[in-house]
């Protein structure tokens, strides 16, 4: 008789994408029969509390990452956070030992949580980076980095192995102290041919404040000029959710999975920050885009140029965006061009993680993609 094991899932809080990637890991933990626990802050917490509202949720000490009104100045705002953000690790870290043995926990999933590596348990970190972009510092943020990921038993990588993925360089690395799992492109939603599209535009944002905000209120304002219907939902997940109706436009604060994928399913084109998360679902859906990267944050102006280079997804600074720039769209060909993602279920995945590892907590060689 299997007996069930339970799992801690922990994401990172910064922008809400960390939160939803892992929600079909969640869902997996679930059909397998065992038992996640979620772990987090701020809003990645709220969200999650929102999908799953019967399981059991720990809050866990905040990096407080937060980005500056002026993108130029993110790297300086991150130096300056560093003291919290190493602070916060700590604590997790000592926080763990203490979760092991009050839930007894059998397995620690982590995304982009660095200090949530254990020596009794198998412990799991989920990130698409093994490549940090910072402009001239990308090599000691990547050290930095590949520094944390080396205690973990795993690194699990939603993209798949090679050069033709979504992520570009940034999930290429050759360091053979890694144990390194493709699991393919990670999405809560699945594609419904038969919908029909009611939404010319929709707008999905997310990220950490003030970005967010800031984004939001030059959208709104320049949808006004957009000749269609328009769904507009905001990414601020705190509190009830929301919605009114001005005109062509369609506004909700925040929606559900089920609620979001049917408003992807009825809209046209898709207007958003171009992070990873958001690329993998795109893909999934095979919508087509623009992306406004979030100023400063070299991660995704990289990945928006990359796309836009292959003519893929078109971009624009968050400063020059003008609305007449969505009729690039149809210049290019759309992010379901990429490539099949048919890969291993994660299911499998979870079920060869968590019983191929002695009692060390050291992974045996070969016994998954590495």
């Amino acid at each position: 008789m299997q007996i069930s094991k339970n799992i801690l899932v922990a994401p990172l809080n910064w922008g809400l994408g960390h939160a939803t990637r892992c929600i079909p890991i969640i869902n997996a933990i679930i059909r397998n029969g065992d038992n996640p626990i979620i772990a987090s802050d701020g809003m990645a917490l709220e969200l999650l509390k929102k999908e799953f509202p019967r399981l059991k949720f720990i809050e866990l000490p905040s990096y407080e990452i937060s980005y500056p009104e002026k993108g130029q100045f993110l790297k300086l705002k991150l130096l300056k956070d560093s003291p919290k953000i190493w602070n916060a690790i700590r604590k997790e870290h000592l926080m763990l030992a203490e979760l092991i043995a009050h839930h007894q926990l059998d397995g620690v999933i982590s995304d982009n949580r660095l200090g949530l590596y254990s020596k009794i348990i198998p412990s799991v970190i989920i990130t698409h980076q093994l490549q940090v972009l910072s402009g001239s510092t990308t090599w000691l943020s990547t050290q930095l980095h590949l520094h944390y990921i080396k205690k973990f038993d795993y690194c699990w990588i939603p993209d798949v192995d090679g050069i033709q993925n979504l992520s570009g360089l940034l999930s290429q690395h050759t360091d053979d102290d890694i144990f390194k799992v493709y699991l393919g492109p990670l999405s809560r939603f699945e594609r419904n041919p038969k919908s029909q599209i009611k939404y010319d535009l929709m707008v999905l944002l997310s990220g950490p404040e003030p970005q967010r905000s800031i984004l939001e209120r030059k959208l709104l304002s320049e949808v006004k000029r957009f000749s269609g219907e328009v769904l507009f939902i905001a990414g601020n997940v705190r509190g009830k959710q929301q919605m009114e109706k001005k005109g062509d436009i369609t506004y909700y604060n925040y929606l559900s999975t089920e609620g979001l994928q049917k408003a992807l399913d009825r809209s046209d084109i898709i207007l958003s920050r171009s992070g990873y998360t958001t690329i993998m679902d795109l893909h999934k859906l095979g919508k087509k885009a623009f992306f406004i990267p979030t100023p400063g944050q070299f991660e995704q102006e990289y990945l928006a140029q990359s796309l836009d280079d292959q003519g893929i997804v078109p971009f624009a600074s968050q400063e020059d965006f003008k609305i007449e720039m969505l009729e690039k769209i149809k210049l290019y060909k759309g992010l379901d061009s990429i490539y099949s993602s048919t890969t291993t279920s994660i299911s499998d995945i979870l079920s060869e993680t968590f019983s191929n590892v002695n009692e060390n907590s050291e992974p045996i060689p070969g016994s998954l993609s590495t």
